[in-house]
């Protein structure tokens, strides 16, 4: 099978025009012409991640993040961006992103169904299609109000995390719950318009953090990639059942960093 006619599968459910102004999604190095038959994925591009992907055979490689995002002046082994596409270009591996594109029409709504949520409804709308609304997150309800300490424990057990960073009283009474898979500073806004009483996210700031509590909404930072490596998973689960011929891969989950 070509790189291209595995694009092409891809972009029918999650084509390139969902994606925000500011990214860059879509086939970022390498050849539409490649013959694949193993695929790799992974959340982010790395020395490691591509080392992986080679070893397992992979002749295209999917992310979620973009290696590629800010416009490059060269591509050379004196950068080390540079030097992850010509390593690409040099195993002649196919290179794809896609980000806020599945943002939109995956990660929101398999981050909702993850937590559970009822009457679950978008966050942050940033596009509307055959009458129906789409966007970033979801806000929904939990099925028991709980502590925001219990609510913590919960999102660990659901998300499959040793730990995460909160902000605000863990006695407070939590229903209403707001999920923003990645950074989720941009968040707190649409959070607050939902009535959430709890947003889960990652990345959040001292200062935001802050400011959320002081105007009535908790914090539970997850992490960002605490909070997407749910991606591989769903992308596994995608390309198996539309491309059943297909070997995929998926990169071991391993959070980068660590709390000691």
């Amino acid at each position: 099978m070509l790189c291209k006619e595995i694009i092409k599968v891809i972009e029918a459910a999650y084509p390139k025009s969902a994606a925000l102004d500011f990214d860059n999604v879509g086939l970022l190095a390498g050849r539409s012409e490649k013959e694949v038959g193993c695929v790799y994925l992974a959340l982010d591009v790395t020395k490691e991640v591509i080392l992986q992907a080679e070893a397992a055979g992979a002749d295209m490689l999917i992310t979620h993040h973009p290696l590629i995002f800010s416009p490059l002046k060269s591509i050379t082994d004196e950068d080390f961006v540079g030097r992850r596409i010509v390593k690409l270009i040099q195993s002649d591996i196919s290179y794809y992103a896609m980000h806020t594109n599945y943002d939109v029409l995956g990660m929101a709504a398999l981050s909702g169904r993850i937590l559970e949520l009822e009457e679950a409804e978008v966050l942050d709308p940033t596009l509307e299609e055959d009458g129906v609304c789409q966007g970033i997150g979801r806000a929904g309800t939990l099925k028991g109000d709980m502590t925001l300490e219990e609510c913590c424990v919960y999102v660990k057990n659901k998300l499959k995390l040793d730990s995460v960073k909160v902000f605000g009283s863990p006695d407070k009474r939590v229903c209403r719950l707001a999920v923003s898979p990645g950074s989720g500073k941009s968040a707190i806004a649409p959070a607050l318009r939902k009535g959430a009483d709890v947003l889960v996210t990652g990345d959040i700031g001292h200062h935001d953090g802050l400011d959320a509590v002081e105007q009535g909404l908790s914090v539970i930072d997850a992490g960002h990639y605490g909070t997407e490596y749910i991606f591989m998973e769903d992308m596994k689960e995608f390309l198996q059942k539309k491309l059943p011929g297909l070997r995929v891969v998926m990169a071991p989950v391993l959070h980068p960093f660590q709390i000691v």
